[in-house]
């Protein structure tokens, strides 16, 4: 029985109305077959565990695990019988404490030699499958009210807006180019919360009885949940995660290892490649071209998965699996998307968007926006005397990083020297001609 309370249920219906906000819902299993895992694997889960900890009550056991604690004293009096566990005591609530025979430690120690693996317990690799096709980004189709409330605090060009909107709702993938400091990454980051903000995701996927870890809080950010401390209100799968719509960066330091499942032959477990962990929110390739990977091994790639929405892994015992690839991929580049990639990938990444440098007008909001951060009065005669002294004579361009940054060098010098913060002739002289020097390796 797989974990999913609901899938997207039929328009105009009571339930429907009550379940808008998630397509997708982890219901807690009320027996171990409901779980969809074999009883042998929760067992060794609960031997490896107690190895580990020495001893702990059967709820201290469910929760380590992440199955209700209802379903497992069935299991306890198995192990028990088998002479594995043993009484150490009682604990409160009718519940006991437990440890290892020997013949337990033994059969603990020979489990975590095959896998190491103690943790929450798996959900099948299909239950997984169902939760994305149910919580896909491309489902979401924001539009304008949405994009402009997830832009609200930065500046955003008219125009751009314009270009980004459709985009976005397409749910397809897209390039954004242009010179470096205007803003791409910012404007990729801020994206995905055009989108719902909440999906679940599982810890641990199990295929061909091999574990693959999903959740990361690297890249995911759990929402917290206050019953999350009480496992017996929890009204959820505690297997899976709430979190909010991911956005997994990735800048030169991508490797084509990162792309697929990384298996650590010491503790026999499996990592999720970046774009499983991406699924249902945007992955974002910063930088591309400047990778250590040439950006025709990434087409190669995805050229599939860009087309037919699913990617095929390949787990350490050599069985390909297919696993979905629903996320918004965006480019980020400061090259020619034509001088990096053929047509063939372009064709997949249908929208291609300039970030350009901003106007003057724009110049100044990014120094109100930014006077206003740093707690200092916005003085726009100072921000026009810093362009005709320092940008116009030396024929520089404007870049949106330049205000956050010459302020923040402003700030830097005033706390050093415990003045207050503010905007001055001579505080701008200093800060841009450290900031703009260009270093020349003379021999």
């Amino acid at each position: 029985m797989m974990t999913v309370a609901t899938q997207v249920p039929a328009p105009g219906s009571l339930l429907a109305q009550v379940l808008s906000d998630e397509a997708f819902f982890p219901t807690p299993p009320t027996r171990l077959s409901d779980t969809g895992l074999p009883v042998s694997m929760i067992e060794l889960l609960i031997l490896k565990h107690l190895a580990v900890a020495g001893s702990s009550s059967g709820r201290g056991i469910a929760r380590h695990i992440c199955l209700p604690f209802g379903i497992l004293e069935e299991l306890f009096h198995s192990l028990r019988s088998k002479q594995l566990l043993v009484h150490m005591g009682s604990a409160p609530l009718n519940d006991y404490l437990y440890t290892l025979t020997e013949q337990g430690q033994e059969r603990a120690h020979a489990a975590v030699r095959g896998c190491a693996y103690s943790g929450a317990a798996p959900v099948p690799l299909a239950d997984y499958v169902v939760s994305v096709e149910a919580q896909t980004i491309r489902a979401e189709s924001p539009r304008r009210d949405q994009l402009a409330h997830a832009f609200r605090d930065i500046s955003v060009d008219s125009a751009l807006f314009e270009s980004l909107g459709p985009a976005v709702n397409s749910g397809a993938g897209l390039f954004l180019y242009g010179a470096p400091g205007n803003g791409k990454s910012t404007l990729a980051s801020r994206i995905t919360m055009c989108f719902g903000q909440a999906i679940w995701v599982p810890r641990t996927v199990v295929e061909d009885g091999q574990m693959i870890k999903v959740y990361d809080a690297a890249y995911h950010e759990a929402i917290a949940d206050p019953e999350s401390q009480n496992l017996g209100s929890a009204d959820y799968d505690r297997r899976w995660v709430k979190i909010r719509r991911p956005t997994v960066v990735v800048g030169g330091e991508l490797t084509m290892d990162n792309l697929e499942i990384r298996h650590d032959p010491y503790s026999n477990v499996s990592e999720a490649p970046l774009q499983m962990k991406s699924n249902c929110g945007c992955l974002l390739i910063d930088d591309f071209g400047r990778q250590r990977i040439e950006p025709v091994e990434l087409l190669n790639r995805w050229i599939v998965p860009l087309e037919c929405r699913h990617d095929f892994l390949t787990l350490s015992t050599g069985k390909k699996i297919q696993v979905p690839f629903e996320q918004l991929i965006i480019f980020s580049t400061n090259l020619e998307p034509a001088d990096l990639v053929d047509d063939a990938f372009l064709r997949r990444i249908p929208y291609k968007i300039e970030i350009g440098d901003p106007d003057r007008e724009e110049f100044h909001t990014l120094f109100q926006l930014y006077a206003q951060r740093y707690q200092c009065e916005y003085r726009p005669e100072l921000v026009d005397y810093l362009i005709e002294r320092h940008y116009l004579p030396a024929n520089r361009p404007m870049r949106r990083c330049h205000p956050r940054d010459l302020l923040g060098q402003i700030r830097n010098y005033c706390n050093y020297n415990g003045l207050p913060m503010e905007m001055r002739t001579e505080y701008f002289d200093r800060v841009v001609k450290s900031y703009f020097t260009v270093v020349i390796n003379r021999r």
